[in-house]
């Protein structure tokens, strides 16, 4: 896959099968036990989230937390390959814990578990340096894949956010921009005048809005109509809207 497809160029498997998962017997996914730290302030789901990791025998979770106090406390005396925390906990939330897991245990492995599927969730954990990042509602089979990928080294997001993700980059204009069948090279500041145009703003609305001239402003919407031929404004944006440069 592109790297230009994806943010930061994670390393993502989409999970398209997971026949690793099946012959694990003589996988290098099960040379070492992988021991876990688990973060995760709600009993239940702590206990739910153990018993799947512990249903494969190369999984051990060594210690619970139910905040990110007690896991920083829990690794002064535990030696671990990884943490899986939830986002949201109390006293000290996931991000925070990541921070400082990789301050002061950089070795050790950090996967975020979480509700959140807003990408500034995602882009914030993957920016401070985690692993990976999993949706609660994902399976069993794939919360076990995800820990095996991530104690090889590698970076893991959850396969529905890659999709979702993917489908968002694939309406993008940046996207557009790249695709064959639109050979036109459109810059950033043309694509966002287009927009204006198409929402009804004047050239005098747009410079108030951009804060640039009004030269400025037709200077760009003329090099729109010479490059996409079109004769006047309504021509441009229905030519916006077959190309999908228009929201």
């Amino acid at each position: 896959m592109p790297s230009t497809l994806l943010p930061h160029q994670f390393d993502i498997y989409c999970l398209h099968n997971f026949d690793l998962l099946e012959n694990s017997g003589t996988s290098k996914y099960r040379t070492r036990m992988i021991k876990i730290l688990l973060a995760e302030d709600h009993n239940i789901v702590r206990n739910g989230i153990k018993m799947l990791l512990e249903s494969d025998e190369s999984i051990k979770v060594l210690g619970e937390a139910v905040n990110g106090i007690e896991v920083m406390k829990q690794l002064a005396s535990e030696e671990v390959d990884m943490v899986l925390a939830d986002i949201n906990m109390p006293e000290m939330d996931g991000i925070q814990l990541l921070k400082e897991v990789k301050s002061k245990y950089p070795k050790v492995k950090v996967v975020m578990l979480s509700m959140h599927d807003h990408e500034k969730y995602v882009m914030e954990a993957f920016k401070n340096n985690a692993e990976g990042y999993l949706l609660k509602n994902i399976g069993a089979e794939e919360l076990i894949f995800a820990v095996k990928f991530v104690s090889q080294g590698r970076k893991y997001l959850c396969a529905e956010l890659t999709m979702s993700f993917m489908d968002k980059m694939l309406q993008s204009k940046q996207y557009l921009m790249a695709m064959p069948d639109n050979e036109i090279d459109f810059s950033l500041r043309e694509l966002e005048i287009l927009q204006l145009i198409a929402e009804g703003l004047t050239n005098l609305e747009m410079s108030e809005k951009l804060f640039l001239s009004k030269r400025t402003i037709e200077g760009h919407r003329q090099s729109l109509l010479d490059k996409t031929k079109c004769k006047n404004s309504a021509a441009l944006i229905r030519y916006g809207v077959m190309h999908g440069l228009i929201q």
